[in-house]
């Protein structure tokens, strides 16, 4: 039920609802917290926690994913082309580590670090540690893995992080929805937090003046047997049968678009960003093939 309110409520944020105009002076107020809040920072009333080395932020404005672990990825592998040692900070959302900070390995459990955390170290075979304090995380990366400059998965609103580049990554299709601060619209901070920033990427839509493009692309299909262990097949499907999309991330129609572009006649079945399935939420009534994104396939 929860699940369902909340995928109702998102669709509103982008879709447009009269409704959500009664939550405007809650919007207000909040909008006020976080302003009073940053510029706390920003006149050092707060402490900003030195980091031992440069930190690149990976984020965003909006509730939801947005497209910022494949350029978590994307950037960590470049980095290390480049020579360099990066390490991956991230808060860990849905994991629960017996401590922190804690370094994902090749034994952890996703139950432990949280699905995206887990993926990044896997695809990446880079130092990766879940903390929610980030500034401890970005120490014990420094000091125990070496590392010479850090990648925040997400964290651009953990102000007491020292940070060189911010980096705000926006879905093409939904943007900035209906521009309402939290709860009558999706964004954590004003869309003139765009100003501030770095870079502004868009993921999979038009850019404006001084924004970057980025496109996400389907590179294969592997089977989940030996997914968790990195040795998963590569398997071939035909683009023209029906396969149930399933996809529990920011935005599932994207995922949904994508494989009808390749060709699929598509049974969507969206749930909850980061949702650990079940095996009844699996169970459909016929032998039509299965897709996941391979963050779902981490939480399966």
């Amino acid at each position: 039920m929860l699940a369902f309110l909340s995928r109702k409520i998102q669709q509103a944020w982008y879709d447009g609802h009269f409704l959500l105009w009664l939550l405007l002076p809650l919007s207000l107020l909040f909008l006020g917290v976080v302003r009073f809040r940053r510029q706390a920072y920003i006149d050092g009333k707060k402490t900003v926690v030195p980091s031992p080395c440069p930190v690149i932020v990976v984020g965003n404005i909006n509730v939801g994913g947005s497209g910022k672990s494949p350029l978590v990825i994307w950037l960590a592998e470049k980095l290390k082309s480049e020579g360099y040692r990066p390490g991956i900070i991230s808060r860990g959302y849905g994991g629960k580590a017996p401590s922190y900070p804690f370094l994902v390995d090749e034994d952890s459990s996703p139950s432990l670090v949280g699905d995206e955390p887990w993926m990044i170290q896997h695809r990446t075979g880079l130092p990766c540690v879940v903390d929610p304090d980030r500034p401890r995380g970005i120490r014990y990366l420094y000091e125990t893995q070496s590392c010479d400059i850090i990648i925040s998965d997400d964290g651009l609103q953990h102000y007491a992080m020292e940070r060189d580049v911010e980096i705000v990554v926006l879905d093409g299709q939904r943007k900035l929805g209906n521009g309402f601060c939290l709860p009558a619209g999706p964004l954590r901070e004003p869309a003139s937090r765009l100003d501030s920033v770095d870079f502004v990427v868009v993921n999979g839509g038009p850019t404006s003046e001084q924004q970057y493009a980025m496109d996400l692309k389907a590179n294969g299909f592997y089977a989940l047997n030996g997914f968790s262990k990195g040795d998963s097949q590569k398997v071939s499907f035909e683009g023209s049968e029906e396969v149930h999309a399933v996809a529990g991330i920011g935005n599932p129609q994207r995922f949904f678009d994508t494989l009808t572009a390749l060709g699929y006649r598509v049974d969507p079945h969206p749930f909850p960003d980061h949702y650990y399935f079940k095996a009844k939420d699996l169970d459909f009534d016929d032998e039509n093939k299965i897709i996941l994104t391979e963050k779902d396939a981490v939480n399966v």
